[in-house]
C-alpha cells in the first residue's frame, strides 16, 4: 500500500516538479525579477482577499445551513436539503453566465467573492451535514445536564466534533478556488489563475506564467500548513458501547419564520437567479440554436470522461486515505498532503506539464484519452480524498478488528465490514469528481484528443464569441448531466450516520 501511494504522489507531482524544472532553468535571479514586479503584488492581494473570504464564508454558511436543516425542527427540511446542494451542479462559469447576463454589477470584488461563494459553499455543507446526523446526543445531554446553555454546548460540544467536515470542505473551497478561471475571467476580477491563462494564450511568455503558477503553489503549501496544525491528532470515531441514536431536533419557535427567509434567500442567489437567466436565453436569445448532433455528442463525451475519472480518481484516493487515517505517521502525512498540490495549479499548468512530459518520455500517451484523465486525477484527487478520508476516520477500527479475531481474512474484512462503512463517503467522492469532470475548462481545451469537445470548451467557444444564447444549450446540458451527481450526493449525505 506504502508503494502504491508513493507512485500516485508521484503522478500529482508532475506539475509541480515542471514548475520546479522550470524555475531552475532560468535562473533564480530571472526568476526573482519575474516575481518582485507590481502585477505580482496586485495579484497576490486579489487572491488573499478572494480565498480567505470565500472560505470563511463558505465556512459560516455551510455550517449554519446544515445545522438548520439537520439538527432543527425547519419546515422542509428534505427538500432544503437538496436544494442547499443543488448549486454544486452549476458550474462556477455558468453561475458567472447567469449573473453577468443580469447586471454588470458583479464584476470586481464584492460580485467574485458572491459568486465563487454562492458556487463552492455546498463543498462545506455536505460534510457537516453528513457528521450531524451520525452525531450521538449523549455528549449534548451530558453538557446540558451540567447546566450549559444551547449555544454553549454548540460551541464547546458539536463544533469540535465538526472539525474534520468543516476544515476538509474548506480547504477543498481554498485550493478549488486557487485553481478557478472560467468565472473570475467572466467577472473581470484578475487573480494568479486567470494572469496565468493570459501570459500563455496571449503573450505567450512561458517563464512569467510559470512563476506565477510557483506562487499558487506557495499559496497551497500554506492551506495545507494551516490545515495540519488545525486538524490535529484527534480521533473522531465513537467508542462508547450501543449504536448512536438519532438527536430530537431543536425547536427554533420564533426564529422559524426568519431561518427560513435565510434559507430561502440563499437559495434564490445560487439557484434561482443563475437557472432563471438561463432559460431566459434558452426561450428568448435571438442566437439561441439547438444543434443536436453537436449536443448529444458533447454530452456523450463529457459523461463518459466523469465516469472514467470519478471511478480512477476514487480508486486512487482508496489507499491514500486509508495510510492517512490508520497508519499515522509523518510519511502517511507527507503522502496525503502532496497529493492536494495539483488542485492548486490551474488546468493550463498541469496541462502543458502533462504535455512537456508526454511529448519528451512517453510520446504514445500525447493526445490520447488516458492522459487527459491522468490530468483529471491529478487536478481532482483531493476532492475525492477528503470525502474518503472522513468516512474512514469514523469507521471504528475495533470492527475490523472483531473480524479478524473471529477469523476473517483480509479481502473478507474489507467487502464485508470496511466497505460498507465508508460506503456513503466514496460515493460522495466519486460524484464530486464527476462534477468537476463535467465541467473542467482549461485542462480539457488542451489536454482532449483532436475533434473531442465537451460541453464545457463548447460553452466556453460561445461565450468567448459573445453569444450568450447559442452558448445557454451546452450549460443547461452541464446542469442536467451533473443534477443526478448532485443529487447523489443528498442521498450520502442523509445515510451517514
Amino acid at each position: 500500500m506504502l508503494v502504491l501511494c508513493v507512485i500516485i504522489a508521484l503522478v500529482t507531482a508532475i506539475p509541480l516538479l515542471f514548475v520546479i524544472g522550470y524555475t531552475v532553468s532560468i535562473g533564480w535571479d530571472a526568476a526573482w525579477r519575474l516575481i518582485v514586479r507590481p502585477r505580482v503584488g496586485e495579484l497576490l492581494v486579489n487572491t488573499t482577499e478572494l480565498m480567505l473570504g470565500c472560505m470563511t464564508l463558505c465556512a459560516v454558511l455551510g455550517t449554519a445551513t446544515a445545522w438548520l436543516v439537520h439538527r432543527t425542527n425547519l419546515p422542509g427540511r428534505k427538500v432544503w436539503h437538496v436544494l442547499l446542494a443543488a448549486p454544486l451542479a452549476i458550474p462556477a462559469f455558468v453561475t458567472s453566465f447567469g449573473w453577468v447576463s443580469v447586471t454588470g454589477a458583479v464584476e470586481g470584488y464584492g460580485g467574485a467573492l458572491l459568486i465563487v461563494t454562492l458556487s463552492y459553499y455546498p463543498l462545506v455543507y455536505l460534510p457537516v451535514a453528513a457528521i450531524l446526523q451520525g452525531l450521538d446526543p449523549a455528549l449534548e445531554e451530558s453538557a446540558h445536564s451540567l447546566g450549559l446553555g444551547s449555544w454553549v454546548v454548540f460551541a464547546r460540544v458539536v463544533l469540535p466534533q465538526l472539525r474534520p467536515a468543516v476544515l476538509g470542505g474548506s480547504l477543498l473551497v481554498g485550493l478549488h478556488l486557487l485553481a478557478e478561471f472560467g468565472a473570475l475571467q467572466m467577472l473581470r476580477f484578475p487573480t494568479f489563475t486567470t494572469a496565468i491563462y493570459d501570459q500563455y494564450r496571449s503573450a505567450y511568455d512561458a517563464q512569467a506564467a510559470n512563476m506565477l503558477a510557483g506562487v499558487l503553489v506557495a499559496f497551497c503549501a500554506v492551506l495545507l500548513l494551516a490545515d495540519l496544525r488545525l486538524r490535529g491528532r484527534r480521533r473522531y470515531a465513537r467508542l462508547g458501547s450501543g449504536t448512536a441514536r438519532i438527536a430530537p431536533p431543536a425547536r427554533l419557535g420564533p426564529w422559524s419564520a426568519p431561518a427560513l427567509l435565510a434559507v430561502l434567500g440563499l437559495v434564490v442567489l445560487a439557484l434561482g437567479i443563475p437557472l432563471g437567466s438561463l432559460v431566459r436565453w434558452l426561450l428568448v436569445g435571438a442566437s439561441t440554436a439547438f444543434p443536436l448532433a453537436t449536443l448529444a455528442q458533447t454530452a456523450a463525451t463529457a459523461l463518459g470522461l466523469g465516469l472514467m475519472a470519478g471511478l480512477l480518481t476514487t480508486l486512487c484516493a482508496l489507499p491514500v486515505a486509508w495510510l492517512s487515517v490508520r497508519y499515522r505517521g509523518r510519511m502517511s502525512g507527507a503522502l496525503e498532503r502532496s497529493t492536494y498540490v495539483g488542485n492548486a495549479l490551474p488546468g493550463i499548468v498541469v496541462a502543458l506539464a502533462l504535455v512537456a512530459v508526454s511529448i519528451q518520455l512517453v510520446r504514445p500517451a500525447y493526445q490520447t484519452t488516458a492522459l487527459l484523465l491522468t490530468a483529471y486525477v491529478i487536478m481532482f484527487l483531493p476532492r475525492a480524498l477528503v470525502s474518503v478520508r472522513a468516512a474512514i476516520a469514523q469507521a471504528q477500527p475495533v470492527l475490523d478488528d472483531v473480524a479478524h479475531s473471529l477469523g476473517a481474512g483480509t479481502i473478507s474484512r474489507m467487502r464485508r465490514v470496511t466497505l460498507p462503512l465508508i460506503a456513503p463517503g466514496v460515493g460522495a467522492g466519486a460524484a464530486l469528481v464527476f462534477l468537476a469532470v463535467v465541467t473542467e475548462l482549461t485542462a480539457t481545451l488542451l489536454l482532449s484528443p483532436t475533434g473531442t469537445h465537451t460541453l464545457a470548451t463548447q460553452f466556453w467557444s460561445e461565450v468567448r464569441d459573445v453569444d450568450y444564447g447559442a452558448a445557454a444549450p451546452y450549460a443547461a446540458l452541464m446542469v442536467l448531466i451533473s443534477a443526478p451527481a448532485t443529487y447523489l450526493l443528498t442521498t450520502t449525505a442523509r445515510r451517514s450516520t
